[in-house]
């Protein structure tokens, strides 16, 4: 697999001269803006190497923001033709009135429209560790010729809703979502990283299969790349976690997982989380995980 691989570092994928191309998914096809209203093109000077040029949906900017962006491929490789949906979890920004309205999670339930979830004891943020592992990824993903959307454009918004993430990757008609995380417990010996899957998804008993077999497949590809430990407190040992009341599993056409990659509130997680040398690392093994599950 690694041959099939480009460059491993943003400076790498920079140095492909990669055209990145965001555009909102609105309709079926995740690289048309509507007609009406043109994606907003964010300029290089202004963002990672890894996200320049990027279109981003008119709706990002609402609160909360709607639509995410696409990422056109930077080159031809194992995953041209493919769409995959990175999700970086929680918001940049909390605001109490769109945090606490309730929006449809799937299976009959309501949740919180979002957060901006949780830290380490230092105070590094988890949507600050979610978007950096996400344009990490979104690099690997381009350079091997992944269309790439983004839930979220930016570390500075509020949003999307979580119901609003799953009908991105749904618009998108993605092949794959992956959702990152970090959780936060306060438990004694509370250490190490751990999936999610859903009960019960909108796609089906299909995408509830492929689905699980993603997470499995990325339980062991973390654990050997990045050497964060299985959850001791999630999952009995398995690093697998099963739920019905995740809205961007639940109500997904498409195979999804959501990764917990470790818990901030632990020291030893927290010097992992915090390096960005490790997150690299996650990133690469998030990035093998999808081309293994695409090659199937």
């Amino acid at each position: 697999m690694r041959s099939l691989r480009a460059p491993r570092t943003l400076a790498g994928a920079a140095a492909l001269g990669l055209a990145v191309c965001l555009a909102s998914p609105a309709g079926a096809s995740p690289v048309v803006a509507t007609a009406a209203v043109p994606a907003i093109v964010v300029p290089a000077a202004t963002t990672s190497s890894a996200l320049a040029g990027m279109k981003v949906s008119p709706l990002a900017a609402r609160v909360p923001s709607k639509g995410g962006a696409t990422l056109a491929p930077g080159a031809t490789g194992s995953l041209t033709g493919r769409v995959i949906v990175v999700d970086p979890g929680h918001n940049g920004i909390y605001r109490k009135a769109v945090n606490r309205k309730l929006v449809a999670a799937g299976n009959g339930k309501r949740k919180a429209c979002n957060s901006s979830g949780t830290a380490t004891n230092a105070g590094f943020a988890e949507h600050r560790f979610n978007w950096k592992v996400a344009v990490d990824l979104v690099a690997e993903l381009r350079a091997l010729g992944a269309t790439v959307v983004l839930t979220r454009p930016n570390n500075s918004g509020t949003g999307p809703c979580v119901n609003e993430r799953a009908a991105i990757g749904n618009r998108a008609k993605a092949d794959l979502v992956v959702s990152i995380h970090a959780d936060g417990s306060y438990a004694a010996r509370a250490r190490g990283f751990h999936l999610i899957i859903s009960k019960t998804m909108a796609g089906g008993s299909a995408v509830e299969a492929r689905s699980r077999a993603l997470a499995v497949d990325l339980r062991s590809r973390i654990a050997r790349q990045t050497g964060m430990p299985r959850s001791t407190y999630i999952g009995k040992g398995t690093a697998l976690s099963s739920r019905s009341d995740i809205a961007g599993l639940n109500l997904s056409l498409v195979p999804a997982v959501m990764l917990e990659a470790g818990n901030m509130r632990n020291k030893a997680d927290a010097k992992l989380l915090t390096s960005s040398a490790w997150r690299l690392k996650l990133a690469h093994a998030l990035a093998d995980g999808v081309v293994a599950a695409l090659s199937v």
